[in-house]
């Protein structure tokens, strides 16, 4: 079976391949590396890596044909680049997944990267409950805030993916990401920044949004349930969340960080980046049903190995 990972040297699509190569799949990965990295870790997995900026249309026109499966993972996404760019979000966001979906074909089954983000304005207003499902209204609290431009692009790629694929007759699976984590994620998820600035002793050690909770998922458990996705033909044509149901504080979480890191600084609770939502976390009875998936990695099992990957690289 033939796969293309589109984004995949990046954080997320670097796991990917590799479970996928596990899986039995051929892959083929393309990036523009403008977040992906050209590292040894993408080179062990050995596979054909193909640059090109998705945004282009005639970028799709030179790539090979004749898929079995297309995994759609770019995106411009983080906190900081969102809020710093954000008419950079939503073109990016926008054009490489009108561009795909010009391009693919009948037979390819598609997987789009969606994430939480879509309901969190919902949250925030008290209209939807946690743990949320995935039938819950798609809220924007405020179309002018450049933070919000992350989860418009999202609502419009779900969107375009539904009823283009309805209209040429290609199966799909959106997947809303919650909370992934892991090695190689960078300093745009907050275990990552959080190790980071323990292995640099920070003191004191801000922590924004200490009573904030998120349910964190190890990558592994992320890809595993995106591989069990796309071989279910039951979640052909649905929104499934991804991740982990096990909520935690973030003054939990820093404290985990700190005493993996065998640091006891003082804490500086500051408060939330503006529009963060005070809580997520998914409801997975949906992904459980169609897939069977467990999440398998403690959160003090992930922070553990990836908090190793950030010291080992500190150098």
């Amino acid at each position: 079976m033939r796969a293309l990972v589109l984004g995949g040297a990046g954080f997320i699509g670097v796991h990917l391949t590799r479970r996928l190569l596990e899986a039995g799949r051929s892959v083929t990965i393309v990036d523009d590396f403008s977040r992906g990295r050209q590292d040894t870790e993408l080179a062990r997995l050995d596979v054909p890596v193909i640059p090109a900026d998705l945004t282009r249309r005639d970028a799709y026109d030179r790539l090979p044909r004749g898929w079995d499966e297309v995994y759609l993972l770019v995106a411009v996404l983080g906190v900081r680049n969102v809020v710093g760019d954000p008419a950079r979000v939503l073109r990016v966001n926008t054009l490489a997944v009108l561009n795909l979906l010009d391009w693919i074909e009948p037979g390819a089954r598609l997987f789009f990267a969606s994430t939480s983000e879509t309901y969190a304005g919902g949250v925030n207003a008290g209209l939807v409950a946690v743990p949320t499902p995935e039938t819950v209204p798609l809220v924007v609290e405020d179309v002018t805030a450049p933070r919000f431009t992350y989860a418009i692009s999202k609502m419009w790629g779900e969107a375009a993916v539904v009823h283009t694929a309805r209209a040429k007759g290609f199966p799909f699976v959106i997947g809303r990401f919650h909370n992934v984590y892991g090695p190689r994620a960078g300093t745009d998820h907050v275990i990552g920044e959080m190790s980071v600035r323990a292995i640099r002793r920070e003191n004191p050690f801000r922590v924004w949004g200490a009573d904030q909770a998120r349910a964190f998922c190890y990558v592994d458990d992320a890809t595993d349930a995106v591989v069990r996705l796309m071989d279910a033909d039951a979640a052909v044509g649905e929104i499934v969340h991804v991740g982990s149901d096990t909520e935690t504080v973030i003054a939990d979480l820093a404290k985990l960080v700190l005493r993996l890191a065998d640091f006891t600084p003082d804490l500086q609770a500051l408060p939330a980046p503006p529009g963060a939502v005070a809580r997520r976390v998914p409801d997975l009875t949906k992904l459980r049903a169609l897939t069977g998936y467990e999440p398998r990695v403690p959160l003090e099992e992930g922070v553990r190995r990836t908090f190793a990957w950030y010291r080992a690289r500190s150098g």
